[in-house]
């Protein structure tokens, strides 16, 4: 992909920063917070505080950005929104002031059944957005919600908590999508999830992409309309992945989606930089100055999504995985593959697997976070255990021929580590493992192997890759190395290359994968239809088709 160069004034902003502060002192949290504050820091309380901005004020419409909803328990949800009355500025169009903003929940859409109010702060140092952490609710309900300011009220959002912990919920339905690159084309896929009727999306990563987007909006080809410069440039600085996140959340069918279904959330690279590795960036810049750059991008992050407040990042740290149940249905273990890991072997991309990507030592998702999960699963009491994350878990190799290759960027590239989870797996007793998948931007359904050099060998779990919203522009039902990804890898029941989505629905004995599909994403409009279904039986991991 072409990209503009960097702004040196931009690039030097970062360097100085770095230097500042300096490497030993920054490659701590405490440095690294400090660090931030380069940008913007942290709200101060008392006099320090600041000034309070009366809501009757605000001019403009201040909730362009819609709302948003997220991480549902039984008995609280996360309630996001971010006030913006004119997003494609630096500060959304307000100054540095706190604001008020009222919030409802209710029971039906008009509002005459509300359940719980309250009032938030959105605070400049956090970009206005605001982040509700809606308690004391009913397990297993639907819900709608508002927020207001002054004389505006925003969109109304939906909404449903998760089932009690101890309930026998016999379904759920779910949804899987990833990958958005705005400039690639239109978000309609969303505008038909919006229409489904599934309890929460998982999304799956590259939420946004570093890269610019030019006056037109790159494969979008408007000529309506006219995007500012700022959009023109790589996403380097806190205010240019704000800004990002604001651009795209202007789209009207990502609004829809988010107002229509609670989200639940994890990133990949591209929300920070195309295949990092933990500290490691892309490009040749020092550590410390990446990490600048990894700092704002994950505040930015936390910023845009509703995440509740253990996620809220501490300088380039931030601890995304985390554990969401349904009932005694299932359990979503939602991983992070890209802070943790290792340097992608020989030198990335696709590669000839050898000794160094197979090396036992090297982890995608560091060790912490793997005795994390291990450890959920030895507890877990769920039907399904469902490990929503990034990269194909499943081996693909890229020719049926001997000197077949590998992409090092995938869990492919980490084996050993792969290994261990399904290990682990084995020795806490999973009998349905469900792995939900992004990035790659096509749909697979893959059957998990104990042993991918074996295809007679057990069959252990079910991956779902979830193609993107927009991400590779139109694609083709058949790419193509359709045929030879067949050939080469026995156990993909599945691949198809549109743009588009998956719905899951899982039942006590039976999980349904529907691939939905739109046959064009660069011009508006497109129908969606479901380009095949499988299912996986409980007790016997595998996708038949439905």
């Amino acid at each position: 992909m072409i990209q503009l160069p960097e702004s040196p004034e931009r690039s030097e902003e970062l360097r100085a920063a770095a230097r500042h502060f300096g490497r030993r002192r920054f490659l701590t949290v405490t440095g690294a917070a400090a660090a931030l504050a380069f940008a913007t820091g942290l709200p101060a309380a008392g006099a320090a505080a600041a000034a309070e901005l009366d809501g009757r004020r605000v001019a403009e419409d201040p909730f362009t950005l819609g709302v948003a909803s997220g991480d549902p328990l039984p008995g609280s949800v996360l309630l996001w929104t971010r006030l913006a009355p004119r997003p494609f500025e630096p500060d959304g169009g307000l100054p540095a002031h706190r604001i008020s903003v009222h919030w409802e929940l209710a029971r039906d859409e008009r509002f005459t059944r509300v359940v719980r109010r309250g009032r938030a702060t959105a605070h400049p140092e956090f970009g206005h957005t605001v982040h509700v952490e809606a308690e004391h609710l009913d397990p297993g309900r639907t819900f709608f919600y508002r927020f207001r300011v002054g004389d505006w009220t925003s969109p109304v959002g939906r909404t449903r908590t998760a089932p009690a912990p101890w309930a026998r919920t016999t379904a759920l339905k779910l949804a899987a999508v990833s990958c958005q690159a705005y400039h690639d084309g239109y978000f309609t896929a969303y505008g038909h999830l919006a229409r489904e009727d599934v309890d929460v999306v998982f999304h799956l990563g590259d939420y946004l992409y570093e890269y610019a987007v030019n006056a037109t909006g790159g494969a979008r080809a408007y000529t309506d309309r006219t995007l500012p410069a700022v959009f023109n440039r790589e996403t380097l600085t806190l205010d240019d992945y704000r800004l990002r996140y604001a651009l795209y959340k202007t789209d009207p069918d990502l609004r829809a989606a988010h107002a229509a279904h609670p989200f639940v959330v994890t990133w990949d690279d591209h929300e920070t930089e195309n295949n990092y590795a933990g500290g490691i960036p892309e490009n040749s810049v020092p550590p410390e100055e990446f990490l600048l750059r990894r700092a704002a991008a994950y505040r930015a992050y936390w910023e845009h999504q509703p995440l509740r407040a253990p996620q809220r990042p501490q300088g380039p740290d931030m601890r995304l995985y985390r554990r969401l149940s349904f009932g005694r249905l299932a359990q979503f273990d939602i991983l992070d593959t890209r802070q943790y890991r290792s340097d992608q072997a020989y030198g990335d991309g696709w590669q000839v697997p050898g000794p160094e990507s197979e090396n036992p030592a090297r982890t995608l998702t560091g060790a912490t976070q793997e005795r994390w999960l291990l450890d959920g699963w030895r507890r877990s009491r769920a039907r399904w255990n469902v490990l929503p994350q990034q990269v194909v878990f499943a081996e693909r190799r890229d020719r049926p021929s001997s000197d077949f290759l590998l992409s090092m960027d995938s869990w492919d590239g980490y084996p050993a580590s792969r290994q261990r989870i399904l290990a682990g797996a084995d020795a806490a007793g999973v009998e349905n493992l469900m792995v939900l998948t992004g990035d790659v931007h096509v749909g697979y359904g893959l059957d998990i192997k104990a042993d991918f050099r074996d295809p007679a060998s057990r069959t252990v779990g079910t991956e779902i890759v979830a193609t993107s919203i927009s991400s590779g522009k139109n694609g083709a039902e058949r790419p193509a190395n359709h045929a030879r990804l067949h050939q080469a890898n026995p156990h993909l029941r599945f691949y198809d290359g549109r743009r588009g989505y998956v719905t899951v629905a899982l039942g006590e004995d039976v999980a349904r994968a529907d691939f939905r599909t739109v046959p064009y994403v660069t011009t508006p409009g497109a129908p969606v239809t479901t380009a095949a279904s499988f299912v996986t039986e409980a007790g016997d991991p595998g996708l038949k088709p439905a």
